[in-house]
């Protein structure tokens, strides 16, 4: 017998396709069966469940391309266990994590045993990157071939630039060969080496070393060049200033098969948030200046900017509670990116399907992954959320392990009030 289950009186939310539109939604073993605003007006069908939505949003679940999960390795900051509760509760159904795991992920026993990990949680989907160099040493290059038969999505060497330029070459050239995406850092690292935050008068007057605007766009400039040599597909991760967003929306405008994304603190967030020497607000690349956000805000809504992820990068209290100049860089990011991206929404700088494009079916795209729409035939990975209820973020109440958050008491609008990961209900609010 079919496990089938009906989702009434939702409001179908489908980037990919336009669809906002009221209506109901069938599920059957696992996979969306059928979906439109004419099913079941002549009343419900012989289920085995039915949901009543009242009128809240049903959509594809998020698609988190750029999450460290800390397993293996770093255990006591996360494993795949907390940041599948963590991403369930964000209703967040595919995550993406970097290879900088110890053992790094170069080789295809570490990539497999990471995939049966999440098989065994049965919480939110759980891909990877494989690295781009072997032991991340900006080197020798790893296995692109036997690492993608092993499932990994695309290469990075995660928080590390590949610095230099003939193996960056090299790596776009042999990713072409496999149709893979490379996912770079862009920080050029020896013009970055020593800073902590934002360099400017901020970081003068709190007497902290900067890194300048200059560090990201050198490096994506330099890439671009190289994309274009090669023919590779390439990618630029979590974006931060206005001169990165206009060198990509002019390499997009020349053809260039490249693309980007950014990180809900760089348009939510500028370089004030560090305060009086904040650590939660300390990431990597720095929060930047305000027409640098703003800026991150045009990239969004001009389509220059592809996706949105949450950069997740746990850290535990010892990494975190040091001297600023010490302190590790990194912010949770799981359960605060659906109602981050919600605040584009609110405050008029997207439109809903626009702003739930960049982190469903866009980074489904660029990594090609059975995700990120809901259509006839797809796996039933869904979200229900209240598009406007109001709360406020709360370090403690957060389910990751690590609660290094920068948006502590930060009132939002908009939560997931359930998630369905093949059409399993894996969080219920």
């Amino acid at each position: 017998m079919q496990d089938r289950t009906a989702y009434l009186n939702a409001r179908l939310l489908d980037p990919a396709s336009g669809l906002d539109a009221p209506g109901a939604l069938l599920v059957e073993d696992g996979r969306i069966a059928d979906l439109g605003p004419d099913l079941f007006l002549d009343g419900a069908p012989s289920v085995g469940r039915q949901v009543d939505c009242k009128g809240g949003c049903l959509a594809p679940g998020l698609v988190d391309m750029r999450v460290q999960l800390r397993e293996p390795g770093e255990e006591h900051k996360e494993t795949v266990e907390t940041a599948g509760r963590a991403a369930a509760a964000g209703g967040i159904t595919s995550m993406v994590c970097l290879p900088n795991t110890t053992p790094v992920i170069d080789d295809v026993a570490v990539a497999e045993s990471i995939a049966r990990r999440g098989r065994e949680a049965r919480l939110t989907k759980i891909f990877c990157y494989g690295a781009t160099t072997k032991a991340l040493n900006g080197r020798e290059l790893t296995e692109f071939g036997l690492l993608s038969e092993a499932g990994a999505l695309g290469f990075t060497d995660g928080e590390r630039a590949v610095a230099d330029a003939l193996v960056m070459r090299r790596a776009l050239a042999y990713a072409s060969a496999f149709g893979t995406l490379i996912v770079q850092h862009p920080e050029e690292p020896s013009l970055a080496a020593g800073g902590v935050m934002n360099e400017g008068e901020l970081a003068s007057r709190l007497g902290l070393a900067g890194i300048p605007a200059a560090a990201e766009v050198m490096m994506i400039r330099r890439d671009l060049e190289l994309a274009a040599l090669t023919g590779g597909r390439y990618h630029a991760a979590h974006v931060s200033t206005a001169a990165a967003v206009e060198a990509v929306r002019r390499a997009k405008a020349d053809g260039l098969a490249v693309s980007c994304d950014t990180a809900p603190h760089y348009f939510a967030l500028n370089e004030i948030a560090v305060g009086d020497y904040r650590t939660f607000a300390k990431v990597s690349p720095p929060l930047r200046s305000e027409p640098d956000r703003a800026a991150i805000v045009a990239g969004l809504a001009d389509g220059t900017i592809d996706a949105i992820a949450s950069d997740h990068a746990p850290q535990d209290q010892e990494a975190k509670r040091l001297p600023f100049a010490h302190a590790e860089p990194g912010v949770v990011g799981l359960e605060t990116l659906l109602p981050l991206v919600l605040e584009l929404v609110h405050n008029g700088s997207l439109s809903l399907l626009d702003a739930l494009a960049k982190v469903t079916c866009n980074p489904a795209g660029l990594l090609e992954m059975e995700a990120g729409r809901l259509r006839r035939g797809a796996p039933a990975d869904m979200v229900l959320f209240d598009l406007d209820r109001p709360w406020r973020i709360e370090e403690q109440a957060l389910l990751s392990k690590s609660k290094n958050t920068p948006f502590g008491g930060r009132p939002v609008q908009g939560r997931a009030t359930g998630t369905i990961v093949d059409g399993r209900l894996i969080f219920e609010a």
